[in-house]
């Protein structure tokens, strides 16, 4: 009876240590820490705004950055993407631009504290990352400026591509994001939220357009391949 007993015991420990040993040898999910650098000069960020009645107004930076993840067993990412109010600058003209910058921060906080910022997570692509091979995704995503969300709590509507480039040395990822229907209003960005400025609303109101479209390009580089801090 205790013979039979001991044997059993022991079978059964010698499965569940071989199953123990099959999961401990198992790779673990593949999460890969990636980063875009704000000083790299070549990533970008576009906010177009084209009034009818009005002007064209591009407001442009190319001091993006990013702190990313992508799980390659699933396929999705996670992180934060954001542009300092300081780098960007409007139609290449210094007046506009201080303009822009007293419309977003409502000249209440320093422009230098403020970022347009998305944090995102578990957004999928359409398939996993490949070489050569250009990815689509889709997500809602919420956005801050200055650390103001929507008034009306909505997110914005996120379409994009993501494409694992060939022969890079360090693995990167070029990444394009385009956003429609971008409202400016809705972040309270513009002059009848900032000081000073209540009394040009009506003359502004047709030469700014309220809805515009943001465009976002950056190289997502693997962290534990940079050396030197490239």
């Amino acid at each position: 009876m205790n013979s039979l007993f001991f044997q059993i015991a022991t079978r059964f420990l010698s499965v569940a240590l071989a199953l123990t040993g099959l999961f401990l040898s198992l790779p673990a999910r593949a999460q890969e820490a990636l980063t875009v650098n704000p000083e790299a000069g070549n990533n970008t960020f576009s906010a177009v705004f084209d009034a009818p009645l009005g002007e064209r107004i591009n407001a442009v930076s190319s001091a993006v950055g990013c702190d990313l993840s992508y799980d390659e067993k699933t396929a999705k990412a996670s992180g934060t993407c954001s542009v300092p109010l300081t780098s960007i600058m409007v139609d290449n003209e210094e007046t506009k631009t201080e303009h822009f910058r007293d419309w977003v921060t409502n000249k209440k906080t320093k422009a230098q504290g403020c970022r347009f910022e998305a944090r995102f997570e578990g957004v999928r692509l359409s398939e996993p990352l490949g070489p050569d091979k250009t990815v689509k995704f889709t997500a809602e995503l919420p956005f801050t400026v200055c650390g103001r969300a929507r008034t009306d709590g909505h997110k914005e509507h996120v379409e994009g591509t993501a494409l694992l480039i060939p022969g890079s040395e360090t693995k990167t990822i070029k990444i394009r994001a385009h956003i429609s229907n971008f409202n400016r209003d809705a972040y309270q960005i513009g002059p009848k939220y900032t000081a000073g400025w209540f009394a040009r609303v009506q003359s502004l109101a047709k030469v700014v357009a309220e809805e515009g479209t943001v465009d976002l390009t950056v190289f997502a580089k693997a962290k534990s391949q940079q050396r030197g801090g490239q």
